[in-house]
């Protein structure tokens, strides 16, 4: 059959598999009528790259003998299109064997190929030769040039071209916005989008969100998350990708609350989460014990089949542990077909952080003869499982194995790990002389675990001397007044824990309310202590009255040690009872079935009178509570923690 031009053309625009496009290729060569045609030989260029046929576009770009500035194009767009970035460049860098100048077309492509190599020279020598050809009032060699300096670390370079852009579209505000968070210039990217919500014909849209995405690894003021939040309500709610990245700025700014309530939102507005927003929101759940709603988005993603997906699998396993329940985290672990670094070192750390320190210690084991090698986040949960379970030689050789056979220099996280290892093993000596020979300045986690182990081995000593380095690093940190005014009391040098208190005044240090979260329902229950606005407060009480008395006839004697010195022993017990973690706890009780089991998370450490209390109401309800601090899990079951109160 005799095949027309009008008929190629239809056929080619279509966009064929190669197997229709090799179909009428062969036609083209035997009728020899349209082959030579320059338009027709175009579109199969075209055609062909499209299938990703990039060999076959290049021999008809060869075999073409009268070439101009759009068979170039066609040639350098395809190769960018297919990754090929070198190969774009050294074809641009032909066009000017052949006297052929580049165009608005050539240069985009050309600046695309720069800003992925992150090619700087041949974006400069372009950047030279849009000048010379009057192209840099072109929309699209603009943002071009912005994005080409962005990737390449020239922000001024960048700024310079975004503000001498006659006429701008949403493509260069989001370009602008893209190269400085590209460089962790935040507070600058948000300033652009501030700018272009202040402009009458560009408004911030989901690509905006996106190109501020690089950024949002670190936390930011509340003010830029109430910007973010506005910029998300107002123009971006309808894309994905945005939901995706509000997620993100709730879980990198402690705000998991936030990140929880919007997730839960999307089926109302009709968006369907996918695997960024399941290891995104996952962290959420595992901050706030958010244990079914972490199960109810496993099974999405079983439902809609995301596995297998390493990061969310990593996400879950991390997710589980958080929420203490080390089964779950266990089986997604064990049915993952492939493992990374990551995967082991959060079942080191889930082990780890229940206080199961011989069996972290032979998940590391396995992961060594699985043939991944540790690095150096990896030593610090295997360091720290040590630690909390008192495993002191197990620790000096992990630590040794780090620096001398894998020779990973130790970083501050796992020199704090040896400090806290010797310290709670009462070798309060040999963490100091440990400190006193590091090489790395210590920082204030350091000398916090040595006062803390001052603390418990009542060393006051060496403590005044770490609180002396605390107080100078961190002036404001109210937690190190606590202890060393805790280290005075059992002491009896009660005259020195009022100088403590009234310094704090002085220096308007306040001690951080401790809130204890839990959920229900899928809902998430905040508390303070001495919370009365809950709308169960009252019975909450009620409850907690008959409780206590219980306790006091299992001999529960409020430990008036971990309160506050400055008011009498009376007070210091009431003040005790109504402590965050007792108010969540007897929350759970009065709203679920017996033997449910308790899971609350609090952002500061469980103080000692709420460890024995929850030792105690474990045993008088009959219940397993589960109760995850800033340090650790805890256990309590029958009477008993997990610690084994070596905490």
């Amino acid at each position: 059959m005799f095949i027309t031009e009008d008929l190629c053309i239809k056929i080619l625009d279509k966009c064929p598999d190669i197997k229709q496009l090799k179909k009428i290729h062969c036609r083209l060569i035997i009728d020899g009528n349209l082959v030579s045609a320059s338009h027709i030989a175009l579109k199969l260029m075209k055609a062909y790259s499209e299938c990703r046929q990039i060999a076959v576009t290049r021999q008809l770009f060869d075999e073409f003998p009268q070439k101009d500035v759009v068979f170039f194009n066609v040639m350098i767009r395809s190769y960018v299109n297919n990754e090929f970035y070198e190969k774009a460049l050294r074809m641009y860098r032909n066009m000017f064997k052949f006297n052929i100048n580049p165009d608005h077309f050539t240069v985009p492509q050309v600046l695309k190929a720069c800003s992925v190599s992150e090619n700087l020279w041949v974006g400069l020598q372009t950047h030279v030769a849009v000048l010379k050809k009057g192209l840099h009032s072109n929309l699209y060699v603009g943002n071009g040039l912005i994005t080409m300096y962005g990737k390449c670390n020239r922000l001024l370079e960048g700024r310079q071209v975004f503000d001498e852009m006659p006429s701008r579209d949403i493509v260069s505000w989001n370009a602008m916005v893209a190269a400085y968070a590209q460089n962790r210039m935040f507070e600058d990217a948000l300033e652009i989008c501030k700018t272009m919500m202040q402009c009458s014909t560009s408004k911030p849209n989901a690509g905006t969100m996106a190109s501020l995405s690089p950024a949002l690894t670190t936390s930011t003021s509340s003010t830029n998350v109430m910007f973010m939040k506005e910029m998300f309500m107002n123009h971006a709610r309808e894309s994905l990708i945005s939901w995706n990245v509000m997620i993100a700025v709730y879980v990198n700014n402690s705000m998991p609350k936030d990140a929880v309530n919007l997730y839960q939102q999307m089926e109302n507005y009709g968006i369907d989460p996918d695997s960024i927003t399941v290891a995104s929101i996952l962290p959420a759940c595992g901050d706030l014990s958010a244990l079914l709603l972490g199960r109810k988005i496993h099974s999405y993603v079983k439902t809609k089949r995301l596995l297998p997906n390493l990061t969310v699998e990593n996400a879950m396993i991390d997710m589980y542990a958080k929420c203490g329940s080390l089964n779950e985290a266990r089986k997604v672990f064990d049915e993952m077909p492939t493992r990374d670094v990551v995967s082991w070192t959060s079942m080191v750390s889930a082990y780890g952080m229940t206080g199961d320190g011989e069996t972290a210690i032979t998940v590391f084991s396995n992961m060594q003869n699985s043939g991944i090698a540790p690095d150096s986040i990896s030593f610090v949960p295997v360091l720290s499982a040590c630690s909390h379970a008192g495993l002191l030689n197990q620790g000096k050789h992990f630590f040794k194995l780090m620096t001398e056979e894998y020779n990973i220099i130790p970083r501050l996280e796992h020199l704090a790990c040896m400090v806290d290892l010797l310290g709670r093993s009462g070798r309060i000596n040999e963490a100091y002389d440990f400190i006193k020979k590091m090489k790395t300045k210590p920082n204030d986690r350091i000398w916090g675990a040595l006062l803390s182990a001052c603390k418990v081995h009542s060393n006051m000593e060496i403590g005044l001397v770490a609180a002396d380095h605390l107080f100078e690093l961190v002036p404001e940190q109210a937690g190190y007044y606590v202890l060393l005014s805790n280290i005075y009391a059992k002491a009896g040098r009660f005259k020195d824990v009022t100088n403590i208190r009234s310094i704090m005044k002085s220096k308007g240090v306040k001690k951080e309310p401790g809130v204890s979260n839990v959920e229900l329902n899928n809902q998430v229950h905040s508390f303070l202590a001495g919370d009365q606005s809950h709308p169960q407060s009252k019975q909450i009480y009620q409850e907690l009255e008959v409780l206590v008395g219980k306790m006091r006839d299992f001999g529960y004697v409020p430990e008036v040690d971990s309160a506050l010195h400055d008011i009498e022993d009376e007070d210091k017990g009431n003040h005790l009872v109504v402590h965050s973690e007792k108010l969540a706890i007897v929350f759970v009780i009065i709203n679920t079935k017996a033997f449910t089991p308790i899971r609350i998370t609090k952002n500061l450490r469980v103080c000692e009178d709420c460890h024995i209390a929850a030792k105690l109401i474990s045993k008088i309800v009959e219940r397993e509570i589960i109760l995850r601090d800033t340090n650790r899990f805890h256990h309590f079951k029958n009477g008993i923690c997990s610690c084994g109160d070596y905490w």
